[in-house]
């Protein structure tokens, strides 16, 4: 598990939001109470990528949530330009040519993160999808291809970190989407876990969205967030 000095950097707010007026508007609520954000495909495609680079140039962290996946030179390419964005985070999905593509792209300062099954699917959604292996398994046996390709961490849900963190051992990140603070709705995540829960299960970021994005107060949920993970 890896080593973080503030504990602000463990929680990553995800800006699901549907413009950047809207984003700018949610970071000056939530003020100092948070440091790391998400930006997805809703708000990249709606100018996210230029406000990703404003925020690095402000100090603070940015988790590009891009999941990319396709040929291997239009990955490595991609990574290569998003390493100038300034973000400290970027995902692609773990299928193993994509990995190593997004390896070879990889800049200095940009952490690539693995998805191994995203966090609404269950075994039955799955199988649908053409696996034959159960989201455990599938989780398990991607994580090791990450770690074995070199990847700096794996986005995985809370359930599986434990088994992820017994197969890429000590030194890789492990962040988590589908958290959610006691009492909060599940949305469509079928695998949560509340963030103290996660914390003690040796996840090191964990993702937030729709508690912090749609609640009154952010900042206060934010920074019961941090203390929950603290």
């Amino acid at each position: 598990m890896t080593e973080i000095a503030d504990p602000r950097d463990r929680l990553i707010v995800a800006l699901d939001l549907p413009s950047v007026q809207a984003a700018e508007a949610l970071i000056d609520r939530i003020g100092d109470a948070a440091t790391f954000y998400k930006i997805g495909y809703q708000l990249g495609y709606a100018g996210g990528l230029a406000l990703a680079e404003r925020l690095a140039g402000r100090g603070l962290k940015v988790f590009l949530d891009l999941k990319l996946h396709d040929i291997g030179n239009t990955v490595e390419e991609g990574v290569r330009s998003a390493s100038g964005s300034g973000a400290t985070f970027l995902t692609v999905h773990a299928y193993p040519q994509t990995m190593r593509a997004a390896v070879r792209g990889r800049g200095a300062g940009l952490k690539i993160l693995a998805v191994t099954v995203l966090t609404s699917y269950d075994d039955a959604d799955a199988a649908e999808a053409g696996y034959g292996l159960p989201v455990a398994e599938l989780v398990a046996k991607r994580a090791a291809q990450a770690a074995a390709i070199g990847i700096d961490g794996l986005v995985c849900s809370a359930a599986e970190a434990g088994s992820v963190r017994r197969v890429v051992g000590p030194d890789r990140l492990i962040v988590t989407p589908g958290i959610r603070p006691a009492g909060a709705e599940a949305g469509d995540q079928k695998r949560v876990m509340t963030p103290g829960d996660a914390r003690r299960a040796g996840i090191d970021h964990v993702v937030v969205g729709r508690p912090i994005t749609g609640a009154a107060d952010p900042r206060t949920v934010a920074q019961a967030i941090v203390a929950d993970l603290a």
